[in-house]
């Protein structure tokens, strides 16, 4: 913003030239002095320094320069939360609208935007778990990375609930704080062991709260290209595959974490249950840092920029009387 200044000030130049030019073609330079002898050839430079300072101040006001610190204590409390999100091929079905991997993904980006002080890490798993982003409290990022979730992440397919439980008893570093695993699924499970990962998940103090995805009646999955569905998933036999929801291993799952089950029909009502069931769960202060902070100096230049436009106003562009008297210039009166 600074580089405006040369510009303004070549453009200054450049009227005062025209000025006098024009000046000179009406007549001689002491005839115009005769005719306008209340004029001041200082004045207009005035003005403009003047101005130029103020915008000065203005372009450093908003720069916000700071000086002088001071040390304050931060303090967070909150739980860690890992997001286990299934990718699998049946999370293509679009029973649920656009289709249930993109169901998925509203409901946690809804959950994490009611989310405070509370960490977050993501999971995406189908035949094998995969981490996708370890604990952080940057929810900006956690979206980036779960806008990017797709089935083809995973190289396994199927469902396995055990192996997306089991990775995330691994993303907890901190004993003393609370823990919640969220499983996002259509509860398909062709994995073994779910219910053995559960118990170990309940011993190390993690609560699985599971949403369903999808419909117990079920729906095609369909095979696209460049957006346009070109046929649909087979089985060995050559007969379409219809994938459904099973809630019941969800169910059992959070039951037997003493957490909980939510359909994921309704995104609002989703978000509001896990907001009720995090309301019940005992906040832990995981991290207390002191912090420098600067003061903003802003005001000071801000202030002097009105002041100098303030001035400003009062700035004519003929002789001051006082001035005038002292002759500074050894002008002929």
């Amino acid at each position: 913003m600074f580089a405006v200044l040369p510009v303004l000030l070549l453009l200054f130049l450049f009227n005062l030239y025209w000025k006098r030019k024009k000046q000179r073609e009406f007549g001689d330079d002491e005839l115009v002095k005769k005719l306008t002898p209340e004029k001041s050839i200082f004045k207009p430079v005035l003005k403009f320094v003047i101005l130029l300072l103020a915008l000065s101040g203005v372009i450093i006001a908003l720069v916000n320069p700071k000086i002088g610190t001071k040390t304050e204590t931060v303090k967070r409390e909150g739980i860690d939360i890992v997001f286990a999100i299934d990718v699998s091929k049946s999370m293509l079905a679009e029973d649920v609208a656009p289709n249930r991997l993109e169901k998925a993904k509203q409901i946690v980006s809804q959950i994490i935007n009611q989310l405070g002080t509370d960490r977050i890490g993501i999971i995406g798993y189908a035949g094998s778990a995969y981490p996708v982003l370890p604990i952080t409290s940057d929810y900006s990022v956690a979206k980036m990375f779960l806008q990017n979730m797709n089935t083809d992440m995973v190289s396994s397919q199927g469902t396995a609930l055990s192996d997306a439980i089991q990775l995330a008893t691994t993303y907890y570093d901190d004993p003393q704080t609370s823990k919640l695993l969220i499983l996002v699924s259509d509860g398909e499970d062709h994995g073994e062991g779910s219910m053995e990962a559960a118990e170990n998940a309940k011993d190390k103090g993690i609560k699985i709260i599971t949403i369903g995805v999808g419909t117990e009646k079920g729906s095609t999955i369909p095979i696209k290209r460049n957006g346009i569905t070109e046929s649909y998933k087979r089985d060995r036999e050559g007969e379409v595959v219809i994938t459904k929801m099973y809630p019941d291993a969800l169910k059992t799952i959070a039951d037997q974490t003493k957490g909980g089950y939510v359909y994921g029909g309704n995104t609002r009502e989703v978000s509001e249950y896990v907001k009720k069931a995090l309301d019940n769960i005992e906040k832990t202060e995981f991290e207390a840092k002191e912090i420098a902070t600067y003061d903003s100096q802003y005001q000071w230049f801000l202030g002097a920029a009105f002041l100098l436009l303030f001035l400003d106003v009062f700035l004519l562009d003929r002789k001051t009387a006082w001035i005038r008297k002292l002759n500074l210039f050894n002008e002929k009166v």
